[in-house]
C-alpha cells in the first residue's frame, strides 16, 4: 500500500513539474513583431488636382497697333495678367531608397500631366476705333517635371520635399479688330523652368500608397513670337509666368524592401 501511494505521489509531482515548465515556456515565448515599413523600391501611379497660374503678358497692345501702323506707333507699355486655372490629370513614377536603420528616404521621380488651365483678359486699343479691344487668351495644356526628393519616414508615413526641372506647354491668342480689320495673333511655346514642392505619402498596404502634394513651378520671363497668319504679321511678346498645383495621387509600389 505504501509503495502504491509513493508511486502515485511521484507521478503527480512529475506532472506538476511538467505543467509548470510548460507555463514558463508559454510566458517566455516572444510575441511576433511586425517589421517596419520600408520605402525602398520603385512605384508608378496616377494623380488628379487643380492648377492656378499667373501670367504677365507684355505688350499685346503694341503687337497689334505696331503691326498695322508701323513700328514705334505705340508709346505706352501695357501688361495684361490673365490668371488661368483648371484641372491637372496625369501620372508619376520613380524609385526610392531608405537608408538601413534610418528614417531618411531619398529618391527620384518623373511626372507628366495634361492641364486645362485657361483664362483671358480684354485690353483697349487706343489707336483703333472707339471701343475696339484685344482679347488676350492664355492656356497651359501640359506640365512635366523630373525631380529629386528627400523625406523622413514615420514607419508607413513619409513626409518629403522635392525639387528639379519642369516644362510647361503653353498656347496664347490675341484676337479682335483694329480699325475694323480682324486680327488673330497666336503663340505656341514649350517653356523650361524649375519646380519645388512638398507632400505626404501614406502606405495603407504593402504595395499601395496615397499621397497629397503641393508644387510650385517657376518659368521666369521669356519672349515669344506671336503670328497672325491671315494678315501676315508677327512680333515679339514678353511673358512672365508661374504655376501652383495641389494634387492627390495613388501609387503602386513594386519590389518593395519590406
Amino acid at each position: 500500500m505504501k509503495k502504491l501511494l509513493s508511486a502515485h505521489l511521484a507521478a503527480f509531482a512529475v506532472a506538476l513539474a511538467g505543467s509548470a515548465s510548460a507555463a514558463d515556456l508559454a510566458v517566455k515565448a516572444p510575441l511576433p513583431v511586425a517589421a517596419p515599413f520600408n520605402w525602398t523600391g520603385c512605384y508608378i501611379g496616377v494623380h488628379v488636382g487643380a492648377g492656378f497660374a499667373k501670367k504677365d503678358i507684355t505688350d499685346p497692345v503694341q503687337l497689334v497697333q505696331d503691326s498695322f501702323n508701323g513700328l514705334g506707333s505705340t508709346v505706352d507699355v501695357t501688361t495684361v495678367s490673365p490668371a488661368p486655372r483648371g484641372a491637372v490629370i496625369g501620372g508619376q513614377g520613380g524609385c526610392d531608397y531608405q537608408f538601413a536603420s534610418s528614417p531618411v528616404v531619398i529618391g527620384i521621380q518623373g511626372d507628366a500631366a495634361g492641364a486645362t488651365l485657361r483664362s483671358n483678359r480684354s485690353v483697349a486699343l487706343p489707336l483703333g476705333n472707339p471701343g475696339e479691344t484685344a482679347v488676350v487668351d492664355a492656356k497651359t495644356e501640359f506640365l512635366t517635371s523630373v525631380t529629386g526628393r528627400i523625406g523622413y519616414a514615420f514607419d508607413n508615413i513619409l513626409l518629403y520635399g522635392k525639387a528639379g526641372a519642369a516644362m510647361a506647354g503653353d498656347k496664347y491668342e490675341v484676337s479682335g479688330t483694329f480699325t475694323g480689320v480682324p486680327f488673330d495673333f497666336r503663340g505656341l511655346e514649350d517653356r523650361w523652368g524649375w519646380t519645388a514642392g512638398a507632400g505626404v505619402d501614406w502606405a495603407f498596404d504593402r504595395h499601395w500608397s496615397a499621397n497629397f502634394e503641393y508644387d510650385y513651378y517657376g518659368f521666369g520671363t521669356r519672349t515669344s513670337t506671336f503670328a497672325d497668319q491671315a494678315n501676315v504679321f508677327q512680333g515679339p511678346v514678353s511673358v512672365r509666368q508661374s504655376i501652383q498645383v495641389v494634387k492627390v495621387g495613388v501609387n503602386f509600389h513594386m519590389w518593395a524592401g519590406q
